[in-house]
């Protein structure tokens, strides 16, 4: 197979790169490098094209034949309130892609969603589901499933699916700085002595997914011709105070959680996701859970860190 992967400097799109030519595919990786970082590509092989996805003179003459895209190209700050650039970045830009992947006759299209289209809602959170942004991020990404339903129905032939993210982390995240996963966060503060600060009083709860469980949903998505919008998520429910429990556990630190208010209107209290139908759609299950996440992700930088 050969794979395009956009966002490719980003968290998920890295490990995806990395993940595909692993298993002997060849793989073109693009970016625009306003976010993404090469040194999240220092171990892929394969050619990389610097471009603005959503000006297709910029790259679409260099990418050839593909057989499948991993769309993971977007702005994921959640605290940019700028709609017109969120909009144009995450919406505008999949547009581009998704007409220049049916002019090709790409067979798969696998785009990155968001469980931040629940918004608020009751957990556990599933596809049928009405959305519920809460935010222009969110709001974007659900703009985003309909264009690919609309498309879809035009072009029956391309197999096209959105996978709504949870709360992913892992490796390759350090461009993304206060965009980081809390996992991230709260580990550089306990590797410099600093006792971990979260939201009073850390019972909030998310679904968070390994990145790497990330990579293989991509995968099997493409290879299992799925159609439609799927969680990606491993269906358990883990708090704030647990994963300082965990990253105490695998730092060897014994830091006591901060606990300070939580300045933001809209912010998500609870995420949980149904697993189901990923499972029954193309075969995903989360191999990882919080606790294994952690300390696949922070065993290196626990060496490094001589703690």
């Amino acid at each position: 197979m050969k794979a395009l992967v956009t966002g490719a400097a980003g968290l998920v799109g890295s490990n995806l790169c990395v993940e595909l030519q692993k298993a002997g595919h060849e793989v073109v990786a693009l970016d625009d490098f306003s976010v993404g970082t090469f040194e999240n590509l220092v171990d892929f092989r394969g050619d990389v094209v610097a471009a603005d996805l959503a000006e297709g003179s910029e790259w679409q003459g260099k990418i050839g034949k593909v057989d499948a895209v991993f769309h993971q190209a977007a702005c994921t700050d959640t605290t940019v309130m700028d709609q017109k650039f969120m909009m144009r970045s995450n919406v505008e830009a999949f547009r581009v892609l998704l007409e220049w992947a049916a002019k090709m006759k790409v067979k798969s299209v696998v785009y990155a969603s968001s469980a931040g289209v629940y918004g608020d809602r009751p957990v556990p959170q599933r596809e049928t589901d009405t959305p519920k942004p809460l935010n222009v991020y969110a709001f974007s990404k659900m703009v985003m499933e309909s264009v690919a339903r609309d498309f879809q129905k035009k072009n029956k032939s391309m197999k096209i699916a959105g996978l709504r993210y949870f709360n992913v982390f892992g490796p390759r995240e350090t461009h993304k700085k206060k965009a980081a996963s809390m996992a991230y966060q709260l580990a550089q503060q306990m590797l410099a002595g600093k006792r971990p600060k979260i939201f009073e009083f850390g019972e909030q709860f998310r679904d968070f997914i390994y990145v790497k469980d990330v990579a293989r949903a991509n995968i099997l998505a493409a290879r299992n011709g799925a159609r439609g919008v799927f969680n990606v998520c491993t269906g358990k429910k883990s708090t704030f105070n647990g994963m300082i429990a965990g990253l105490n556990a695998t730092l060897g630190t014994s830091l006591q959680p901060d606990y300070f208010k939580n300045p933001y209107s809209f912010y998500q209290n609870e995420t949980l996701g149904d697993p189901k139908a990923a499972q029954l759609a193309f075969g995903f299950k989360a191999e990882h859970d919080l606790t294994s996440g952690i300390a696949d992700y922070f065993k290196r930088q626990k060496a490094t860190a001589g703690v």
